[in-house]
């Protein structure tokens, strides 16, 4: 018997248990358990549960590793349900818990959104022609709704100074980047008027969304959510990484004009052009720092990883990118 055929063993009285709780429905059937091949520090399960008082559904458990002291899981459930309150596309969370009692470790249990996360398959396949025209506008729809979330609703966020952050990871690598240096020199000399801090996704990008062909199903990774200058989401987007081959500048599918005028007429404010340029240019020296401390991470013998020892070539790539970004 394989180890992960025995935690699905071990695991699945456990949960048919919280969840015929849950839904109050004790004849609960849990089938097809099996573990999905995402993630170290965060186990996935999909499955099926069904039973005389619930539709048969199709669910995803995600869970901390045994022992995990962390509260993002708890942060995370909380983000979900609060973005799906104020209309942004999210799964439906079934049962979550913080503590350990359950499952050994914290969890949430939502329901599985069919569609497509995988980048290349949204910008290329057939299937997504019609959704591609419009992700653009939806994305803008979706960060403004994000952005009405209440912080109170959420605990634990903090505020961000992601300029001074990514500085310190930069300089703990002690490495030469002489256009990383000229980015945060312009970056300190044209910082934005502060905006009132507000509910921040961290990291809304294509590969963070799951596509139909209609468009966007729900928006996933809460993991870096922070309080922060509600146009930094909107930068993030515009980074040239996340365009995965394509030319449009929002995620390779569409234009910022699209991304802009969606996220104005849902939120009723006005898009600071400028800064949002600043945010696109921060976006991406903080990619560029990510690609340095990722391929770290290997060469340390930290995580051996062919693909984080390939993603060291991407740096080169930012520094062009934000040699072109610069005025």
């Amino acid at each position: 018997m394989s180890s992960t055929t025995a935690a699905a063993d071990e695991l699945a009285p456990r949960l048919r248990d919280l969840l015929a709780a849950a839904l109050d429905d004790p004849s609960l059937r849990i089938d097809h358990l099996r573990r999905l091949p995402a993630g170290a520090s965060r186990h996935t399960w999909s499955f099926s549960a069904g039973g005389d008082r619930t539709d048969s559904r199709e669910l995803i458990l995600r869970m901390d590793a045994p022992g995990s002291m962390s509260d993002a899981m708890d942060r995370e459930t909380a983000l979900m349900v609060a973005a799906g309150a104020v209309g942004v596309p999210s799964p439906a969370v079934v049962a979550a818990s913080a503590g350990a009692t359950d499952l050994g470790a914290a969890y949430v249990v939502m329901s599985r959104v069919e569609g497509e996360s995988i980048p290349r398959r949204i910008l290329r396949d057939a299937a997504y022609a019609a959704a591609r025209p419009v992700l653009a506008a939806q994305c803008g729809r979706a960060l403004a709704r994000i952005h009405t979330i209440d912080p109170a609703a959420v605990p634990g966020l903090q505020v961000s100074d992601e300029l001074a952050a990514w500085r310190a990871v930069l300089d703990e690598h002690d490495q030469p980047h002489p256009a990383f240096e000229l980015a945060i020199r312009w970056l300190e000399e044209h910082r934005p008027a502060p905006a009132e801090p507000r509910v921040v996704h961290g990291d809304f990008r294509n590969g963070n969304l799951i596509v139909g062909p209609e468009g966007i199903r729900a928006v996933l990774d809460w993991e870096l959510a922070h309080l922060g200058d509600p146009l930094e989401d909107l930068g993030w987007l515009c980074v040239r990484a996340w365009r995965f081959g394509e030319e449009p500048v929002v995620g390779g599918f569409g234009s910022v004009d699209e991304l802009v005028a969606a996220y104005e007429a849902e939120s009723g404010t006005t898009v600071d052009r400028d800064a949002l340029h600043w945010w696109h240019v921060l976006g991406t020296l903080k990619w560029g720092i990510i690609c340095i401390h990722q391929t770290e991470r290997h060469r340390s013998g930290a995580t051996r990883s062919v693909e984080l020892a390939t993603i060291g070539r991407r740096v080169a790539e930012n520094e062009w990118d934000l040699l072109q970004l610069l005025p």
